[in-house]
């Protein structure tokens, strides 16, 4: 028997993963909406712009923090109900791309908290101390540039673990796989984007835009996933792609 899961009925584990994807773009742009308009200085940025930055905005930087731990759980979240649908598909196949998709999750999280503690430090930093901010801006770029690595890692791992299962869609999983080149390329050519972002700043900066895109649509995609009820066996989720 098959039946689509409305809104009225059980909340699986992949349909809260999900709506936690769903809710991790929307914070993660939320948040970006927050602190360009307000001037979040550039990779490379002078250093007195970034000091004007910090020590002006130090309730923007606090607000825009603020939303992070949330948007790590939704992310953590996400992550495990993606594995939850793909792990048999990845063991029938003797692979583990799942797995790989979700070390990236997490270790975005990890990567990213220490950007955002250093954001915290900048702000509590006085002007006087420009020595120290320049310091911790330089460690905050590199920290900030090499997390591009892990979110290669996401997409790639689900990415292709979503498409070998049939979760996900070929246009899905080559967007994913394209972002991530993007971002690995930023990632390895870290020195030059720090030292001077120019056009190879773009390559992060288009491969973020394409993540969220994914990011999105794959928590859609889990979001409308079917459940099929076998009689005498565990309800499974499927989702057919073309």
């Amino acid at each position: 028997m098959d039946r689509i899961l409305g809104v009225g009925s059980t909340w699986t584990f992949p349909r809260i993963a999900g709506l936690a994807g769903l809710g991790f773009a929307i914070l993660i742009a939320s948040t970006n909406a927050i602190l360009v308009p307000a001037g979040l200085p550039h990779t490379g940025a002078a250093t007195n712009d970034v000091v004007q930055f910090f020590t002006t905005r130090q309730n923007t930087v606090g607000l825009a923090s603020a939303l992070a731990p949330v948007a790590w759980v939704l992310a953590t979240l996400f992550g495990a109900g993606a594995v939850s649908v793909l792990w048999r598909s990845d063991r029938e196949q003797g692979t583990a791309w799942s797995l790989v998709g979700f070390a990236g999750v997490i270790m975005q999280n990890i990567t990213f908290t220490g950007v955002l503690a250093i954001r915290l430090a900048l702000a509590s930093t006085t002007a006087q101390d420009s020595t120290a901010i320049a310091g911790l801006w330089a460690l905050h770029n590199a920290l900030f540039t090499f997390n591009g690595t892990f979110l290669a890692l996401a997409m790639i791992g689900l990415s292709i673990s979503g498409r070998r299962a049939g979760l996900i869609r070929r246009w899905h999983s080559g967007i994913g796989l394209l972002a991530a080149a993007l971002q690995l390329g930023s990632a390895v050519l870290s020195p030059l984007v720090i030292d001077d972002p120019g056009p190879v700043g773009l390559l992060g900066l288009v491969g973020w835009l394409i993540w969220v895109v994914w990011i999105v649509a794959y928590g859609s995609t889990l979001i409308r996933l079917t459940a099929v009820a076998h009689p005498g066996k565990t309800e499974q989720l499927t989702h057919r792609s073309r």
